[in-house]
């Protein structure tokens, strides 16, 4: 069984000249994979296509991709796929080929072995010093330039450390490395606006609209350092992890929040945890 397919065939080699890797021209969506399955595959899709339309790019079949997920996926109960869409080989320079013919790389990886305290008791985590650049074009989608993310990470090597949170070049709390944010106040769930940066991840979405279905209070509104760290709970979202509850960020220490971890069960009935 493949494990890496590029334009629908089993390989592992792309060219030297394509644009994804030459300017990190392109787009990318990570999934989980339950029982041969992606859960949130329509959020995927939809998000492709949001970012396609930003980017100017050609999005393949939706018939097409979801046969290639299901062939790499069908054999598997746990498992991610990432899927890499770029604007194909290009020559030398910024400028586009005047017909472009995109890469589509799919890739399966195993599941990750990782503690089930991150889903019960909860994360520790970090305030980043890197900062994330303001750019409305970008916001939201997922390009495939992470340079930001790249050093972020790199703050920290602390085993017991597993995120850190990201602000935007004027202070305001954006996401984590590779999470989306929400913070608890007053019963109800407040996340960071993502209208100049940061990536509208697609369990974000799913959150949103669950909470709004149960008639939970939610608001999309400016976060600051000091409003994360004032707030009842904070947990931290992926289309992989599910959620995780925050324990403590930077020393600061939150109590279990029931509201966190009904989430949390609602979440973990489509994407279980260990």
């Amino acid at each position: 069984m493949p494990t890496c397919l590029i334009n629908g065939h089993s390989s592992e080699l792309i060219s030297s000249y394509d644009r994804g890797l030459l300017y990190g021209d392109g787009l990318f969506e990570t999934m989980a994979v339950v029982d041969g399955m992606v859960p949130l595959w329509q959020l995927h899709l939809d998000r492709l296509h949001r970012g396609c339309e930003k980017l100017h790019l050609a999005c393949p079949a939706p018939n097409e991709l979801q046969q290639e997920v299901e062939q790499l996926a069908s054999k598997s109960d746990r498992a991610i796929m990432k899927l890499i869409l770029t604007r194909g080989v290009g020559g030398r320079g910024y400028l586009s080929p005047p017909v472009p013919a995109p890469t589509r790389i799919l890739q399966f990886h195993p599941w990750p072995e990782l503690p089930r305290s991150n889903w019960e008791t909860g994360i520790k985590a970090i305030f980043c010093a890197q900062r994330l650049a303001r750019q409305p074009v970008l916001a939201g989608i997922k390009h495939l330039n992470r340079l930001e993310q790249v050093l972020a990470r790199a703050e920290w090597q602390d085993p017991t450390i597993q995120e850190g949170l990201l602000a935007n070049t004027e202070g305001d709390i954006i996401e984590a490395v590779s999470h989306n944010l929400f913070i608890v106040k007053e019963n109800g769930l407040v996340t960071p606006d993502l209208q100049f940066c940061g990536v509208a991840g697609v369990m974000r979405e799913y959150i949103l609209k669950l909470v709004m279905e149960k008639g939970i209070s939610v608001q999309i509104a400016t976060l600051s350092r000091q409003d994360v760290l004032a707030a009842e709970a904070v947990f931290l979202c992926n289309s992989v992890h599910g959620i995780w509850p925050v324990c403590e960020l930077d020393g600061k220490h939150y109590q279990q929040n029931d509201l966190v971890y009904a989430l949390r069960d609602a979440v973990a009935q489509m994407i279980p945890y260990p």
